[in-house]
């Protein structure tokens, strides 16, 4: 029987590196035809074209968070969307400060729009396109295809001070006729995001190694430009913003879903072979788990 969803993973490297064979953080849920993206990473617009995805196609948006690697190419894409002559609105919904973002990518491309708009082709002014939604938790959008559920996640959970509690991060729950697929996002450890993830039949979630991602970051020269402090404050982030492999396994497992897929995928030094990672997460959870690559599809 044909499937009414697939996903297409666009983008699968966790940023803030740029790779030549990943795109950042994005996805493409098509249900019954219509298209919904999940984050827009630098680069997304480009795998939609490899995948042969007309921009103009794509209505809703997604954002988890609003760390770049997760928006860089919200722009780009709303922009290209406009340039081919889409006239309905493009709405996207995420965090507080989505709104904010939008108007800000708006700002943006003003200018680029209104000279195109002299050029002739064009009437419709960008800003009567583009629309940012900021969203709370629970269900925070249905249409005839899909429910979509948000809940908040650890990811930023270890800020303190004046930043504790400032900033949110989501995960989403994606009901659909014949799936459920939830997208972890960026999150440490979180019961939250194991009940959103109760018996999902796809669990895309973030994928890193602390001890990796130090040694990328001593390989390109980041951490030695970084002062102590700074040195700290990134292993702090990687060790209490997002989740080991052990973590992922054993929320999968508490969560009973059928598939895991690892993306978001921490650069690992010296190779692009992940079936270790995906071994560690097999010693803790029995289902599934397959390691996404850019422009494939679930």
């Amino acid at each position: 029987m044909q499937k009414l969803s697939s996903l297409l993973t666009l983008g699968t490297a966790a940023g803030p590196s740029v790779r030549p064979d990943r795109a950042q953080s994005s996805n493409l849920l098509t249900v019954n035809g219509t298209l919904y993206v999940v984050d827009a990473g630098d680069g997304v617009t480009r795998r939609l074209a490899k995948a042969g995805i007309d921009p103009r196609e794509i209505g809703i948006i997604f954002i988890t968070h609003h760390h770049d690697d997760h928006t860089a190419g919200l722009g780009t894409l709303m922009s290209l969307a406009w340039d081919r002559q889409r006239t309905e609105p493009i709405h996207v919904y995420g965090p507080p400060r989505t709104e904010e973002l939008v108007k800000a990518a708006v700002q943006y491309f003003t200018i680029s729009a209104e000279i195109r708009i002299a050029d002739g082709g064009r009437t419709v002014p960008i800003a009567q396109v583009f629309f940012g939604h900021d969203v709370g938790t629970g269900v925070i959008y249905q249409d005839a295809n899909i429910k979509v559920t948000a809940a908040a996640n650890s990811h930023f959970d270890f800020h303190k001070g004046p930043d504790s509690g400032k900033y949110k991060s989501y995960s989403y729950r994606f009901e659909t006729p014949d799936r459920v697929i939830v997208f972890t996002g960026d999150t440490g450890p979180s019961d939250a995001v194991t009940e959103l993830a109760t018996g999902a039949d796809l669990l895309v979630t973030e994928t890193s190694s602390c001890e990796d991602r130090k040694q990328a970051m001593i390989n390109d020269g980041r951490w030695q430009a970084m002062t102590p402090d700074e040195q700290a404050g990134i292993m702090r982030q990687a060790t209490q913003g997002h989740m080991s492999l052990d973590v992922i396994g054993k929320m999968a497992t508490r969560a009973n879903v059928k598939t895991v897929v690892l993306s978001h995928l921490t650069q690992r030094v010296g190779s692009d072979d992940y079936t270790p990672w995906a071994q560690e997460v097999k010693k803790h959870f029995s289902g599934q788990v397959l390691t996404a690559k850019d422009l494939m599809k679930f």
